[in-house]
């Protein structure tokens, strides 16, 4: 029964910090640390990100289609070349670019020097006040058809900057969006759009774990993460996009550096460990 409350909280945690601006690899590695629960195992981590790869690739679903058809249609049909679908479809392969590279060639990096949890403190608050800056600041007149290439490229390398813990992949691409003058909703729909590759990505990089007997909880409470990490990670998706056509990141910004903040204070104190 412990395994399986243990569960629903990461899977919970899992849904909402992949998809709203607060990172998700920041949370997955703090609360299991204050928590004393200790690393779930690399099973564990891999299907239950596989639920909110289910819950971002059905909720897009027609998304995806429109612009995968569009694309396709593009590279045979000249008269769709123009067409903003196609476009779109460009500007996300080549968005996609720098996190994929990135990822690859610093994967030792990532995945041992950079999850120091000061580094992850760090960039929970020093991101999270870039996001405050940077919806303030921006303009709010460019909606996601305005896109171009030059814009696509920006906003992919702001994608790529979340493999650093605490930094957050949709708040790293949103904050790009509204300093290149894209409306909230805009600017977060599209770091939704870019984040598919990439999420897809690492789910897929991550199968081979999944094989592995690397799973602290079994698969009962396995199973049960899943599903409520598509549920929760669903529900982040519609919530935001609604939220954010109305009102501000201010609460996210505030979350962040009192998260940050906290975090430095817990290693200061000794209660949690860097390493």
């Amino acid at each position: 029964m412990w395994d399986l409350l243990k569960a629903v909280v990461l899977g919970v945690l899992q849904g909402l910090t992949e998809f709203l601006p607060i990172s998700s690899s920041a949370h997955l590695r703090i609360f299991p640390e204050i928590f004393g629960w200790g690393d779930p195992g690399a099973a564990f981590t891999a299907v239950v990100q596989i639920g909110t790869e289910l819950a971002v690739l059905i909720y897009f679903r027609k998304d995806i289609w429109r612009i995968a058809s569009a694309w396709v249609r593009s590279l045979f049909q000249p008269e769709w070349r123009g067409h903003v679908d196609s476009r779109m479809g460009w500007y996300i392969i080549v968005g996609s670019l720098p996190i994929v590279v990135l990822g690859i060639a610093l994967k030792d990096i990532i995945e041992k020097d950079f999850r120091n949890l000061w580094i992850t403190a760090t960039m929970l608050v020093v991101m999270g006040l870039v996001l405050g800056v940077a919806d303030r600041v921006g303009a709010t007149d460019k909606a996601i058809n305005r896109m171009t290439m030059r814009d696509a490229v920006l906003l992919g390398l702001a994608q790529a900057a979340a493999l650093v813990p605490g930094v957050s992949r949709s708040g790293a691409t949103i904050s790009m969006g509204r300093a290149l003058g894209y409306d909230r909703e805009a600017a977060t729909r599209f770091a939704f759009l870019l984040a598919i590759p990439a999420v897809v990505g690492a789910g897929l990089f991550t199968l081979p774990d999944i094989a592995e007997n690397d799973n602290a909880y079994g698969w009962g409470p396995t199973i049960v993460g899943l599903v409520v990490s598509f549920v929760v990670g669903y529900a982040a998706i519609a919530w935001l996009l609604r939220y954010v056509s109305t009102k501000s990141y201010t609460p996210f910004v505030l979350y962040r550096v009192l998260l940050g903040l906290a975090t430095m204070g817990l290693l200061a104190a000794g209660v949690l460990t860097a390493a």
